[in-house]
Formats: C-alpha cells, sequence, structure tokens
C-alpha cells in the first residue's frame, strides 16, 4: 500500500480494465494533480487498486475512482483503501464538513460499512450530477 498516485498511464488502464472507458491523458493528467488525496495497491509492482479524495480541502471532500482490478477483487484490496482514504478524511475533515460520493450500481453496501446513506431520505433531497 503506497500513499502515492498512480501513473498517468496506470490510472487510465485500470479505468478501462473496469470498464469505465478511456479518458483523455491530459485530463486525467490533470484531475490526478489536482487530487487531495491519493492511495494505490501493488501487487509484485503491478498497480491492483487504488482510490482518490478530490474536494476544496474545507468543506466538501469526495471521494472518487476508488476500484479494484477484476483480478483482484473479493481479496479485501477495496476495504484496505477505503480504510486509508478514511484514516485522511479523519484529519482532513473538520466538523460541519461534507463528503460525498457516487457508488458503483451495486457497492452502496460498501459504503454504508463507513457510515454512508443513500439519499433521498426524511431530510435531503436525491443527489444529483450531470456528464459531459
Amino acid at each position: 500500500m503506497e500513499l502515492s498516485c498512480p501513473s498517468l498511464e496506470e490510472f487510465c488502464l485500470l479505468r478501462e480494465k473496469v470498464g469505465w472507458g478511456k479518458v483523455n491523458a491530459d485530463l486525467a493528467n490533470t484531475s490526478l494533480n489536482n487530487s487531495l488525496f491519493h492511495v494505490v495497491i501493488r501487487q509484485e509492482g503491478l498497480l491492483v487498486g487504488m482510490g482518490r479524495v478530490i474536494g476544496d480541502g474545507g468543506l466538501f471532500f469526495y471521494i472518487q475512482d476508488v476500484v479494484v482490478d477484476p483480478d483482484f477483487q473479493r481479496q479485501g484490496i477495496g476495504a484496505l483503501i477505503k480504510d486509508n482514504i478514511e484514516m485522511y478524511l479523519a484529519g482532513a475533515a473538520k466538523k460541519n464538513a461534507t463528503i460525498g460520493l457516487l457508488s458503483a450500481k451495486g457497492k452502496e453496501s460498501f459504503y454504508a460499512r463507513y457510515g454512508y446513506f443513500s439519499r433521498p431520505d426524511k431530510i435531503l433531497g436525491c443527489g444529483m450530477c450531470k456528464f459531459t
């Protein structure tokens, strides 16, 4: 486990491997460079999992790109990534900060274990997004 940024090539390849499609390399590079926190998991030098936190570093934090190579899933790697993200957020996200994420379909229970809840609920409306 490393608290470091994956290489641009690794980042793009792992996203493709899980079916998230190709991403423009310049945009991916900008994204990686502007992240607040990174964690990567390697086995024998090969990137098998990654996660990062983006946001303004004050009021808003967003968990992004928590992904494990399909060949290495169901081995606790996702939990190791998420545990490290939660340790970072415990120090960085002060009282009244908001931490958000978009879960992949069927993975909601993974995040619920860490205290995240689905929207809408009795107080909050449905989360929304726009893809360009």
